[in-house]
């Protein structure tokens, strides 16, 4: 039994024309750029996963915010927001920083780290949502351009022969099917690292709470040492 080759396939689109081409670029530029998101988004929140076991183990460990700084990976979230609080701790001076107490303006730097790290988790998430939304529509866009292709080619030569219209109507039911394709994972993507980053987020999130705990009581003892002091100076 001989084997009858397909003519209306992949080729076939590719070769239907200017706007079947560009749909199918689009879509593999969007697939592509999907599946680079959802590794490189993946990778950081592994590494943030394991910087926190890193920072549970050796942080607290350490005589001070500071010390306990150095001990942590370069370009760690939780480093950033130790040494941020450090620094506003250490820098709490200046005619208008002196009308905010200490607590609140180390709370607002942390806060400030804190929105930092969030803001860097969540970069790409957008273009995966855009992706999962759109991609649909671009692959139908494709199979009405190629239906209306069909219609016209028959209308024209006035065969209406089931090769004449299954053919192409198949071929153009490919783009959505490539829509599909590209939406679902990029939604699954989207979904799944959303769900990381809450977990991740907790993680930075009582960390800071716990960095700024340990903050306000030092620079507290500190501020009521040296006033002790003074008093038997005086």
């Amino acid at each position: 039994m001989e084997e009858v080759e397909n003519p209306f396939g992949f080729q076939a689109v590719w070769n239907g024309g200017f706007v079947p081409r560009a749909t199918l670029i689009i879509l593999a530029l969007m697939s592509m750029g999907s599946w680079y998101i959802i590794i490189t988004k993946l990778i950081d929140q592994m590494k943030i996963f394991k910087q926190a076991k890193e920072t549970s183990a050796k942080f607290w460990k350490a005589s001070s915010i500071a010390a306990g700084s150095a001990t942590l990976t370069e370009g760690s979230p939780f480093r950033f927001i130790a040494e941020t609080g450090t620094k506003a701790t250490a820098h709490h001076d200046g005619a208008l920083l002196e009308q905010i107490d200490l607590s609140t303006w180390v709370t607002m730097s942390i806060q400030r780290a804190v929105d930092k790290v969030q803001s860097r988790l969540q970069d790409g998430l957008s273009f995966l949502a855009t992706v999962g939304s759109t991609s649909p529509f671009i692959g139908l866009f494709g199979t009405v351009w190629g239906i209306y292709g069909a219609l016209t080619n028959i209308g024209m030569t006035g065969n209406a022969s089931i090769d004449k219209v299954a053919g192409p109507v198949g071929e153009a039911l490919i783009m959505t099917a490539l829509g599909l394709l590209v939406a679902v994972p990029a939604v699954l993507g989207y979904n799944w690292l959303v769900r990381r980053n809450k977990t991740a987020m907790e993680d930075v999130r009582s960390f800071s709470a716990d960095v700024h705990s340990v903050l306000i009581s030092g620079a507290m003892s500190t501020s009521q040492g040296a006033a002790q002091a003074g008093k038997k100076v005086g």
